[in-house]
């Protein structure tokens, strides 16, 4: 079954790809952001067995629709982390928040939910995928980072993922890397 629901988010991750390039000509996506993420990095937020030492690919669609907030602003993202050695991978949908210096130093914080392809609970005493209790979760993502010019960044990306505690089975999932960014 988790093989079916990987392929899904890849073709959910193609199809935001596309959507993406077809639909930034009439302005709907800002930025693509994309890079490489240690999977299920060890003595952060979530605090329990690690699954597999992996590596995720990650990608996501900042939209173009947004509002300013205490001097920043907040828009959708929409996005997926696939893991590339058998690992949970999700997709997810936030609100971000984003405040830009005039240096070019921005930092963002978010929250959203997400769907993954992981365990639910914990089935054997020896399992090697964290059992996070429940298909959909909270996202929180936070991102600090360098934008080179109008188009250009660069980034350290951190996401937690887990159902805070609304289940039994709450080992959350966190993943921590480098995106590079491309703004419309």
């Amino acid at each position: 079954m988790s093989h079916r629901i990987v392929l899904r988010l890849l073709a959910c991750l193609a199809l935001v790809g596309l959507w993406a390039g077809a639909s930034h000509a009439e302005g709907l996506v800002r930025e693509i952001r994309g890079g490489v993420l240690a999977h299920d990095v060890s003595n952060l937020r979530s605090g329990f067995r690690t699954e597999n030492d992996a590596v995720a690919i990650n990608i996501e669609a900042l939209l173009s629709s947004s509002f300013r907030l205490l001097g920043g602003t907040i828009r959708p993202a929409i996005g997926a982390s696939i893991a590339t050695e058998g690992g949970t991978s999700n997709a997810y949908l936030d609100a971000r928040w984003e405040f830009e210096t005039p240096t070019g130093i921005f930092f963002s914080l978010g929250l959203g939910g997400t769907v993954h392809n992981g365990e639910t609970k914990l089935l054997a005493p020896n399992q090697t995928d964290k059992a996070l209790g429940s298909r959909v979760l909270f996202h929180i993502p936070v991102e600090i980072g360098y934008r080179f010019d109008s188009h250009n960044s660069l980034s350290i990306y951190f996401e937690h993922m887990s159902n805070a505690g609304t289940r039994d089975e709450n080992e959350g999932l966190d993943r921590l890397g480098v995106r590079y960014g491309y703004r419309f």
